[in-house]
């Protein structure tokens, strides 16, 4: 960290600390219960998933895979916790449920060919140096097996998550089917598929709030080609996203790196006060209400799982549509397959 970079980080704890103790924004409002609202919620949906997790035994390690060498978490609490993150920020919506789990003693093929061996990538983590360019890898090996084909095309599974180490050349998400669309990635329509779906790519040296970034960054992509067809007050997205730089005095929800009062990509911690109309998208389809002062308070002062799961939390959720567009944001997203 340079010297400017330092003092800024100092500054910011210490706006923060003054924040904490001294000012007394007005509290996070809790969303409205479904009796309250008077609408219904959208009813809960069951996402199927195939997870792949590259995580080699090193003989050179005494046989240790490559999380425990390096420390690194375990996925099947990433899963879990991910999971139940998900199922409550979309009020009970989102169930995901793994029926089909392998961990690999092999690190994934690049797309030129190219593939670590379990000792030469410690070797690279280790020195710090030597890791392979390109570094993306060939999805059209992991999706080769014909069972996972069948079995995607018989909606049996619905996503494929795959869990690698640094470098393991995934993108955070990646849309793949006939008729896919970007989505964080770009699209990628592969021979013997007939549904769209989407493969989420994590680092297990990171954490669930990462995982979470992952797949906003997922919603924002499909909530902007939902929406693309629109324009002016009819495109919700755009609005949803507003921020206090870009729309003095309209802010709303913001982006998943811009919270309402963010001066920059990932500030999540600054104590500026500004007026936004966030909790207006918690009675979503009526965006009516005057707007209320929020600061990085209100979504965690920095933590990035909980700033993620404030901003997935107000995502529309309830059941009906308007001018072709669904009134729960979150079905798209989960199932690109309901997007013409």
């Amino acid at each position: 960290m340079d010297i400017g970079a330092f003092f800024e980080k100092c500054w910011d704890d210490i706006r923060n600390w003054f924040d904490r103790f001294f000012s007394s924004p007005q509290p996070p409002v809790s969303p409205p219960t479904e009796k309250e609202q008077g609408l219904t919620f959208a009813p809960p949906t069951v996402r199927r998933v195939c997870v792949l997790i590259y995580d080699p035994k090193v003989p050179e390690e005494g046989g240790k895979r490559l999380t425990e060498i390096f420390n690194w978490s375990n996925p099947l609490g990433l899963i879990t916790g991910y999971i139940a993150d998900l199922q409550f920020t979309s009020f009970g919506y989102t169930q995901y449920e793994v029926i089909q789990q392998k961990v690999l003693d092999y690190l994934p093929v690049k797309q030129d060919g190219f593939q670590y061996t379990p000792a030469s990538f410690v070797n690279c983590m280790r020195a710090n140096s030597g890791f392979h360019s390109p570094d993306a890898v060939d999805y059209r090996i992991i999706l080769s097996d014909p069972d996972l084909v069948q079995d995607i095309n018989a909606g049996i599974i619905h996503e494929v998550w795959l869990f690698g180490p640094p470098y393991a050349g995934f993108y955070e998400s990646r849309m793949v089917g006939p008729g896919a669309f970007f989505c964080n990635a770009p699209a990628l329509d592969l021979p013997g598929f007939s549904r769209r779906f989407v493969v989420m790519g994590f680092n297990y040296e990171r954490g669930v709030g990462e995982m979470l970034e992952a797949f906003g960054h997922r919603a924002e992509a499909t909530l902007s080609r939902v929406f693309s067809d629109t324009s002016g007050a009819q495109n919700l997205w755009e609005r949803f996203t507003r921020i206090e730089k870009d729309h003095p005095g309209q802010a709303e929800v913001g982006t998943v790196h811009f919270a309402p009062n963010s001066t920059r990509d990932y500030e999540w911690n600054n104590p500026t006060p500004v007026l936004s109309r966030c909790n207006n998208w918690y009675k979503y389809p009526d965006l009516s209400g005057d707007p209320r002062e929020v600061t990085a308070l209100e979504w965690g002062s920095g933590n990035i799982q909980k700033h993620h799961i404030w901003w997935l939390r107000h995502l529309p959720h309830y059941l009906g549509e308007a001018n072709g567009k669904p009134h729960n944001w979150w079905l798209p997203i989960v199932d690109p397959n309901t997007i013409s």
